[in-house]
C-alpha cells in the first residue's frame, strides 16, 4: 500500500504537470513498484490514468482552454481502436509486451527531449480556424492511433495528441494539453470497458488508493503548472522514462521471474 501511495503521487505529479507523458509510468510502476502481472496492470493504469486525467483537467476547466470539439474528433476515432489494442495485447506474450513497452518509453523521451514547443499549425485556415476538410483525416488516423497505444498498454497517450494537436491543428500550448486530457479520459474509459471482460481478479483496494494519491497529486500539480518552465521538466521526465525503460528492457532479457504472472 505504501509503494502504491508512492508511485500514485508521482504518476499524479507528472500528469498534472505535463498533461502528456506522465502515465507512461503507471504500467511499470503498478509491475515493478506494486507487484502487479501485466495482464493485472493494463486495466489497473487505466482506471489511474482517467482518474488523475480528471483531475487534471479540474482546474483548467474555470481557463476556457478546452477545444470540445477537437477532443471529441479526437476521442471518437480512439474508441474502436481501444478495443483493437485490447484484443491485440492479449495475444502477445507478456514477455514481449513488457519489451515493446520499454521501446515505446524510449521513443516518447525521445520527442520529449526534442520537443521545442512550436505550433506552426499546418490546419490552421487564413481566418484562424481549423480546416477540418483537408486535416479530419489526419486527426482522425491520430487519434485512432493513440486509442490503439491505450488499449494495448494502458497508456493516455498525451505524448501523441499533445503534439499533434500544436503542430496539426495549431493550438496554444495550454489548449493542446488541457484537451489531450479530454482525449485521455474517452480512451482511459475505452481502454477499461475493453479489458473489462478478460481481465483477472483486480485488486480493487490497491488500485484505489494508486489512484486516489495520483489524483490529489495531478489536481495539486495542474494549479501550479504554469508557473514552472516546461524544459527543465520535459527534459527530466524524459531521464526518468529512459532509465525505467532500461531497467524494464534488463528485467524481461535476464529476469523475467521479476514480470509476475509472465
Amino acid at each position: 500500500m505504501v509503494m502504491a501511495v508512492l508511485f500514485g503521487l508521482l504518476i499524479g505529479v507528472l500528469l498534472g504537470l505535463l498533461g502528456a507523458g506522465g502515465s507512461i509510468l503507471a504500467v511499470p510502476a503498478l509491475v515493478f513498484g506494486v507487484g502487479m502481472a501485466m495482464s493485472e496492470a493494463v486495466p489497473a493504469s487505466l482506471v489511474v490514468v482517467g482518474a488523475s486525467a480528471v483531475a487534471a483537467l479540474l482546474p483548467r476547466l474555470r481557463c476556457r482552454v478546452i477545444r470540445w470539439p477537437v477532443a471529441l474528433v479526437f476521442g471518437t476515432a480512439g474508441l474502436p481502436a481501444a478495443f483493437a489494442g485490447a484484443a491485440l495485447g492479449r495475444l502477445v506474450p507478456e514477455r514481449w509486451l513488457l519489451g515493446a513497452f520499454a521501446v515505446l518509453m524510449t521513443v516518447v523521451a525521445v520527442r520529449m527531449v526534442r520537443d521545442r514547443g512550436g505550433h506552426g499549425g499546418a490546419c490552421r485556415s487564413s481566418s484562424g480556424g481549423v480546416n477540418w476538410r483537408s486535416c479530419l483525416p489526419k486527426a482522425v488516423a491520430a487519434g485512432a492511433g493513440v486509442g490503439l497505444l491505450t488499449g494495448m498498454f494502458g497508456v493516455g497517450g498525451g505524448f501523441v495528441i499533445v503534439p499533434a494537436l500544436t503542430l496539426l491543428l495549431g493550438l496554444a500550448p495550454a489548449e493542446a494539453v488541457a484537451t489531450s486530457l479530454v482525449v485521455v479520459v474517452i480512451n482511459a474509459v475505452s481502454g477499461l470497458a475493453a479489458h473489462l471482460g478478460s481481465a483477472p481478479d483486480l485488486d480493487y483496494t490497491r488500485i484505489a488508493v494508486f489512484a486516489g494519491a495520483a489524483m490529489v497529486a495531478s489536481l495539486a500539480a495542474g494549479r501550479v503548472a504554469t508557473r514552472i518552465p516546461a524544459a527543465p521538466l520535459r527534459i527530466g521526465f524524459a531521464v526518468t522514462v529512459l532509465t525505467v525503460a532500461a531497467g524494464m528492457a534488463v528485467a524481461v532479457t535476464t529476469a523475467p521471474h521479476l514480470l509476475g504472472a509472465g
